[in-house]
C-alpha cells in the first residue's frame, strides 16, 4: 500500500487548505502513481496489457486536488488508450466494504460519515440511490475536529478524540443525542454548541477530566449515528448496512454498530481501517463496479470535475 498524507502539512490550520493540498498533489501524485504499480507488478511496458480502465475522482472535494488527479488520470488514458472512467467520491465510500468483502449483498441501507459528509442512503442495486438523510449543518467528522479544536487536542480530531476518549467515562457528561425526530437527516451544531457551554462553566483542569468529556461526546455521537441507521434499516426492510468514511474508523462506532446489528439480526459492514480513510482502491473498486453492471465506456478526454457533485443514480 502507497501512502501519501498531507496530515503534518494541515496540522498548524487546524483543517485543510486548499491551495496547500493541490501542491502536495501535484508534487507525490506521479510517484504515488508508479509506485503503487511497481508494487503490483506493473511497468511501463506492460501497462497497456494489463491495466484496463483508468478512473479518477470526479467530485466532490477541493477544486484544485480534483483537478490535480483528473489531469494525471486524462494523461494516462490518453497515452495508454484506455476508457476514462468518472468516480464520485461517495460512491467509493459506499462500495468501500465491498474490496475486501464479497459476501455484502445488494440492496444495503450505507451510512456515509467523514470529514465533509454524513449521508444515510439506501443503495437499492449499483448506481441505484435514494438518499434518505443527510446533515444540515456540521458533517460529523467537522463536529469532532471542532470540539477537539475547543480542548486544546491536535487535529484531525476524530482519531485525537477517539483515542483519549477510551480512558473516560461515557457517563460523565450529559450530552443531548440529537436525534430530529420525523426525519433521517443529523444535526451536529447542537452538540458542538453543547461542548462549548459546558467548557465555560467547566474548563478543563485535569487529564481525567479531559478523558471523560471526550468519552461523553464520542458516546453521544456514536449512538446518534447507530439510532438513525437501525431505525431506517428497519423502517426500508434493509438486512445489512455499510459503512464507509474516515469516521468510520473510530473504535466506538465499529464497536457500537457491531453490536446492534447482532442484537437486531442486520449485519453490519465495516471496512477496514486502511479503506475506511480517503483512499483509491475505493475509486478503483466503484469504477470496477460501474462498468461491470451498467457497461459504460467514458472516452471523452474533455470529463469536467465538479467539487459540489452530489450523489447520483448512474443506473436507470
Amino acid at each position: 500500500v502507497v501512502i501519501s498524507s498531507q496530515i503534518k502539512i494541515h496540522a498548524g490550520f487546524f483543517g485543510v487548505v486548499p491551495e496547500l493540498a493541490s501542491r502536495a498533489h501535484i508534487e507525490n501524485i506521479n510517484y504515488v502513481i508508479w509506485q503503487a504499480l511497481s508494487d503490483a507488478g506493473i511497468n511501463f511496458t506492460d501497462f497497456s496489457r494489463k491495466i484496463d480502465a483508468v478512473a479518477f475522482t470526479s467530485g466532490p472535494g477541493l477544486a484544485g486536488a480534483l483537478l490535480v488527479g483528473a489531469i494525471a488520470a486524462k494523461s494516462l488514458a490518453c497515452v495508454y488508450k484506455k476508457p476514462l472512467i468518472p468516480v464520485n467520491h461517495l460512491d467509493g465510500h459506499l462500495y468501500s466494504s465491498l474490496i475486501e468483502n464479497k459476501s455484502v449483498k445488494l440492496p444495503f441501507l450505507s451510512l456515509i460519515i467523514s470529514g465533509g459528509h454524513t449521508e444515510l442512503v439506501a443503495v437499492e442495486d449499483f448506481g441505484k440511490y435514494k438518499v434518505l438523510g443527510s446533515t444540515r449543518d456540521d458533517a460529523v467528522g467537522e463536529a469532532f475536529d471542532k470540539a477537539a479544536k475547543m480542548l486544546g487536542m491536535s487535529y484531525p480530531g476524530g482519531p485525537a478524540i477517539d483515542k483519549i476518549a477510551e480512558n473516560g467515562n461515557p457517563e460523565a457528561v450529559k450530552f443531548t443525542r440529537p436525534y430530529l425526530k420525523g426525519s433521517w437527516d443529523f444535526s451536529f451544531s447542537g452538540i458542538k454548541t453543547a461542548l462549548l457551554n459546558y467548557l465555560k462553566t467547566s474548563p478543563v483542569r485535569n487529564e481525567k477530566q479531559l478523558n471523560d468529556i471526550c468519552a461523553s461526546f464520542r458516546q453521544a455521537v456514536a449512538e446518534t449515528l447507530c439510532f438513525k441507521s437501525f431505525e431506517a434499516a428497519k423502517k426500508f426492510n434493509l438486512k445489512r448496512i455499510v459503512l464507509g468514511g474516515g469516521v468510520s474508523a473510530n473504535s466506538l462506532i465499529r464497536k457500537i454498530f457491531l453490536k446492534t446489528g447482532q442484537k437486531n439480526k442486520i449485519k453490519v459492514f465495516i471496512p477496514s481501517l486502511i479503506y475506511s480513510t480517503d483512499n483509491a482502491a475505493m475509486i478503483g473498486c466503484a469504477a470496477y463496479f460501474k462498468q461491470k453492471n451498467c457497461g459504460l465506456k467514458y472516452d471523452d478526454i474533455q470529463l469536467k470535475t465538479n467539487p459540489s457533485l452530489s450523489l447520483e443514480n448512474w443506473r436507470l
